[in-house]
């Protein structure tokens, strides 16, 4: 069965999983995890590709973000092959090091983003790469140390996860760890390391209870998320995008339109990438959302980029804008 092509529009959600081919150890000291980190701090800062979460494991790697305007294809192409052509210079080795191709699932930011910022940070302790979330917290390849101010660094999207949590930065830390401890016994979470029926659904019993409602919607290997998520994905992936305007004009028109709408409704344009759900600042976003998409074509995933937050929250919108 030929393999599905990757949906890839910019400023999606992704779930990255990056494994060793036949499982071997894709990091064996330090300086490999250090050569990683530093790619992937340079491509994402060149790249406007935004890191939310991040572990690096022996033989595997996790990474959540979203896509930047030239999508995830260059930015994990660039990231994948340099390592691994520095990997093979530095322990004299030939041939492929990733088993076969990547695997990216896009998320649904509203109902899974928080559960895999921490699947994704328990990953250490899971696999008792550390003993407890006290050394966790100090473990130099992932994003939690970041996250709980034990580490920094300039290009990790910290402030945008911690304000999910609490608008003070303490406040925010506290409950992020409160967070972290509620999960850390969950174990390994299959649903949110793929997309699919089950995965989608949250689980086999959700599916054998919407099977005997007759209520199974719709689903895909390469989307984590509920069914209207899922279709509102894929009807965007199908389209190939309908363009109204040149490319050239699309740009002035979106800033125009985010203009406009934010000084009718008197808010700061910025404020429209803020996370949560303020509730002005939801009803204006979905305004944008409403005039761009469905007034001029513009793709969900273009609108999210501008606006400063994920496909998911677009789509999310839009079926709010149309409900209403």
């Amino acid at each position: 069965m030929p393999r599905q092509a990757r949906l890839d529009s910019p400023g999606t959600l992704h779930h990255v999983m990056v494994r060793g081919i036949e499982r071997k150890r894709i990091f064996r000291e330090d300086a490999d995890r250090q050569d990683f980190v530093s790619r992937l701090r340079n491509l994402s800062k060149e790249t406007g590709t935004r890191v939310l979460a991040w572990s690096l494991l022996n033989n595997h790697a996790h990474l959540l973000l979203f896509s930047g305007p030239s999508g995830l294809s260059l930015f994990m192409r660039r990231l994948l092959s340099g390592y691994s052509q520095a990997f093979n210079r530095r322990h004299k080795r030939n041939g492929h090091l990733f088993q076969n191709r990547y695997k990216s699932i896009v998320c649904e930011e509203e109902t899974y983003f928080l559960e895999l910022i921490r699947y994704i940070h328990l990953n250490p302790l899971r696999v008792s790469a550390v003993a407890n979330l006290g050394e966790l917290e100090g473990y130099p390849w992932s994003g939690h140390g970041v996250l709980v101010g034990r580490g920094e660094n300039d290009w990790q999207e910290r402030d945008y996860v911690l304000r999910q949590f609490h608008r003070d930065e303490k406040g925010a830390i506290r409950a992020y760890r409160r967070f972290m401890e509620e999960g850390k016994d969950q174990g390994r979470r299959r649903e949110l390391v793929g997309g699919g029926l089950v995965r989608s659904m949250g689980g086999w019993s959700q599916v054998l209870s919407l099977r005997g409602r007759g209520e199974i919607g719709e689903h895909d290997s390469r989307i984590l998320g509920g069914g209207d998520f899922v279709a509102e994905i894929l009807k965007e992936a199908d389209q190939k995008v309908t363009r109204y305007l040149p490319v050239k004009n699309r740009e002035a028109l979106i800033k125009k339109v985010i203009r406009k709408i934010c000084q009718e409704e008197g808010i700061e344009e910025k404020e429209l990438g803020l996370g949560g759900q303020v509730r002005r600042v939801t009803g204006v976003r979905g305004k944008v959302a409403w005039e761009l998409n469905r007034g001029y074509g513009i793709p969900m995933a273009e609108i999210a980029r501008y606006v400063g937050v994920c496909t998911s929250a677009i789509a999310n919108a839009l079926r709010k804008m149309e409900r209403e």
